[in-house]
């Protein structure tokens, strides 16, 4: 899929043209996979303002995983660099923003102390990341790592290569999207998204010992739906679960919130009402309607 990118990036601390935006192919992280990204949607309005979705909480976010590669970056510096970024590009549509911290050093030893270590943003238009009106999905072969191995607090980089087994199994098996399993043969997550169940009109998703990823959106959708009187609760899901659930469906930065049509041979009900109130008021609160939650987004004048 083309994708087409925005005319200036961030890179050695300065910004300068995406095209001149290059490194090293002998960079370390390259080797490692010793970086540390974040993802963040920006939107743009009929104003031509943009606006971020939980700014502070994305810089947070970035600042906490670099700590992981032994690199200390503010989040306000972090914060202030995003909002430039946008300034400089003046999106005409909605986009996607991606931050790096990496070990820009051309060094060959896996290490990460004494090592340089740099920051970069790049961003790309980006529309629906799955089908909005829902996805397949398949049980991977792959298992999610064990926080014992790998600090899954941060989206680390060289984690993602069991992402992108699972995604791909999945898409040569005929679905969209993979399900992943934990050691314990609990559900974890999708390659790249959070999972959520309903049945009998509760909400159910895996609770953070479940090796997933703490994500900005999950929270969001747990925060609004137990403002809106749902119960949820954050447990272990046994994999037999999704095939009774009532609803299942994906939150993450570039997914958003997505249904999930069909697991495996089973056809999920084409009725989503909780997910369809969810999603409901999740846009209430990109219009900029008056809500409990609407110090979540930040308009930027372009």
């Amino acid at each position: 899929m083309a994708k087409t990118f925005l005319p200036y990036a961030y890179l050695r601390w300065a910004f300068l043209p995406f095209q001149d935006a290059n490194i090293s192919i002998a960079t370390h992280a390259l080797h490692y996979g010793t970086a540390a990204f974040w993802g963040i949607r920006v939107t743009v309005t009929d104003e031509w303002n943009a606006l971020f979705f939980r700014l502070d909480d994305h810089a947070k976010r970035l600042s906490r995983s670099a700590h992981y590669l032994g690199y200390e970056i503010a989040p306000e510096f972090i914060r202030s660099r995003l909002i430039e970024f946008v300034e400089m590009n003046k999106p005409k549509t909605s986009i996607y923003i991606r931050p790096l911290v990496y070990t820009s050093d051309l060094d060959i030893s896996p290490r990460l102390h004494e090592i340089e270590k740099d920051f970069l943003i790049y961003g790309i238009e980006l529309g629906d990341y799955l089908a909005a009106d829902g996805v397949s999905a398949t049980i991977s072969s792959w298992v999610r790592q064990s926080d014992a191995s790998f600090p899954l607090r941060a989206k680390i980089s060289g984690g993602y290569i069991t992402s992108a087994l699972a995604k791909s199994e999945a898409v040569e098996r005929w679905f969209d999207e993979a399900l992943m399993m934990n050691s314990a043969g609990k559900l974890s997550e999708w390659s790249g998204m959070n999972v959520f169940l309903v049945r009998d009109g509760t909400i159910i998703t895996p609770g953070v010992t479940e090796d997933i990823l703490e994500g900005i959106t999950r929270s969001s959708v747990i925060s609004i739906a137990r403002h809106l009187g749902y119960e949820v609760i954050e447990r272990s899901v046994d994999k037999s679960e999704l095939f009774i659930a009532d609803e299942v469906f994906l939150t993450g930065t570039a997914a958003r919130i997505t249904p999930v049509k069909k697991i495996e041979q089973y056809i999920l009900p084409a009725d989503r009402p909780v997910f369809s109130v969810l999603k409901s008021y999740m846009n209430t609160i990109f219009s900029r309607e008056a809500t409990p939650f609407s110090h979540w987004i930040e308009e930027v004048k372009l």
